[in-house]
């Protein structure tokens, strides 16, 4: 499995902005559904935004937390995963990973049995 590399993260106030982005060499996403998961501290990791590939910039699907809010998307020419987040409340304070991804039942899901999580980037909220 390929680990994916995070970054972008950092410490906003509330209603700021921040894009992460997350590359991985040797890995293609145009051919992948990749997706953001966050997870705070003492809390399970959630998934945030998936994106499917296809015509028109492909599918998506978020969270409802962070729906009109966050924005996921690809550059296939530099092989970068982004999630725009705009509007930020200190509940989105977390540290940031993105993986292969499905949809089930409307949730983000990582993919069954993937282990490779990168170091992630931390986004921190103050109110």
């Amino acid at each position: 499995q390929v680990q994916p590399v995070e970054s972008g993260g950092g410490s906003v106030q509330a209603g700021g902005s921040l894009r992460l982005s997350c590359t991985a060499s040797g890995y293609s996403f145009d051919s992948y559904r990749m997706g953001w998961f966050r997870q705070a501290p003492g809390k399970e990791r959630e998934g945030v935004a998936a994106l499917y590939p296809g015509g028109g910039g492909g599918m998506t699907y978020y969270a409802d937390s962070v729906k009109g809010r966050f924005t996921i998307s690809q550059d296939n020419r530099k092989n970068t995963l982004y999630l725009q987040m705009n509007s930020l409340k200190p509940e989105d304070t977390a540290m940031y990973y993105c993986a292969p991804a499905r949809v089930s039942a409307g949730v983000v899901r990582v993919i069954p049995g993937y282990s490779s999580w990168g170091q992630g980037t931390q986004v921190t909220v103050s109110a």
